[in-house]
């Protein structure tokens, strides 16, 4: 933005701007974060991190824009922050076989890196779509929710050792694609 605005044309902008992308932005984290609780935090964080930026006087060009870049990168910080070992344990006797964490390129790596991220946590959201229901909801409630899989069985009647084989296939599902999408951008 070129031209200075007054406060008055801050709050009517950040006030429009928030009504315009809300719901949208809204279905963009619950389709990444299943817990409505961490879906309206991150909403919130990110609207608060556009108050921030037009309050220090650095508007966004692109809102619209800039708002699902933050938003991205928060469900990436959750993400990380719930990241648990089982995801990162080998889904198989195949010690050597690497690691989810081990296919995503360094965050701190730079842009380069951080659209690498990206663009595989959108292979992820592919990925995730294309398994079974059930594997596909196990491995969200397990990986993502943190819940257990014994409150799973509970819940849903099926035995853990079905929870943790349908699991396991979904693991290896995503370690799969993952892989592929890796070996695309090394060249291989």
């Amino acid at each position: 933005m070129a031209e200075q605005l007054t406060m008055d044309d801050q709050d009517r902008f950040l006030a429009e701007a928030i009504e315009r992308d809300e719901p949208k932005l809204r279905s963009f984290i619950r389709r990444r974060v299943l817990d409505t609780a961490d879906a309206e935090d991150v909403l919130q964080d990110v609207f608060y991190e556009l108050i921030q930026a037009y309050r220090m006087m650095k508007p966004a060009e692109q809102v619209t824009a800039w708002l699902y870049r933050v938003a991205r990168n928060r469900i990436i910080d959750l993400f990380r922050r719930r990241k648990t070992t089982s995801l990162n344990a080998p889904a198989s006797a195949d010690i050597d076989a690497p690691s989810l964490e081990d296919l995503l390129p360094s965050a701190d790596a730079g842009p380069e890196a951080m659209y690498a991220r990206e663009l595989l946590f959108d292979a992820v959201d592919v990925a995730l779509e294309e398994l079974p229901a059930r594997q596909r909801e196990v491995f969200i409630a397990h990986e993502f929710e943190g819940r257990s899989f014994k409150d799973l069985s509970e819940e849903t009647g099926v035995s853990v050792n079905t929870l943790l084989s349908q699991k396991r296939y979904a693991v290896l599902h995503l370690r799969k694609r993952l892989q592929q999408m890796k070996d695309e951008f090394d060249g291989k």
